[in-house]
């Protein structure tokens, strides 16, 4: 598994059903997502803090489906290349200064069938996307990394108590 990635791409669409556009920085915060986009502060449960999507299936989609698809219209936050998604659920992980933990896959949506006229570009981005809860604020930037958190950080030993000694 490649254990690092980097942003190549942010998009933040400012209400539901605006067509995403190009950032260079975000702004996350914990809990609620990325600052101006239609999600920020989503109480739905359904909604996720952060989508990110791999950059590689939409070449591979160009090349073997012949679908020359903008990645912004996927739907999804922060295009990444160099690591595989999937790796990331149930882990921490940081995307630029925000720390992440990996929730489940996210998959193509129906919106996007209707927007490119084909559902072939559900089997092209079928299990490239990821969705996020924010753990610390920060921002993120294109060209940041995206990496693994450390597991465990280094913890002074526990000190054993019998009887009230120590």
């Amino acid at each position: 598994m490649h254990t690092t990635g980097r942003i190549e791409a942010i998009y933040i669409a400012a209400t539901h059903g605006e067509q995403p556009h190009a950032v260079e920085s975000a702004v996350g915060q914990a809990g609620m997502g990325l600052v101006g986009d239609r999600n920020f502060g989503d109480p739905d449960p359904g909604s996720c803090n952060i989508t990110l999507i791999e950059a590689e299936r939409f070449e591979r989609q160009r090349d073997e489906l012949g679908l020359d698809l903008n990645p912004g219209d996927s739907r999804r936050q922060v295009l990444v290349r160099g690591l595989d998604l999937g790796e990331l659920i149930g882990r921490r992980f940081l995307v630029g200064d925000l720390e992440c933990e990996g929730e489940e896959r996210c998959e193509p949506c129906s919106h996007l069938v209707k927007m490119v006229g084909t559902q072939v570009v559900l089997k092209g981005l079928l299990h490239s996307g990821l969705r996020a809860r924010i753990l610390s604020s920060g921002t993120i930037r294109v060209g940041d990394e995206v990496r693994l958190s450390s597991e465990i950080p280094d913890q002074p030993p526990a000190t054993l108590v019998v009887n009230g000694d120590t």
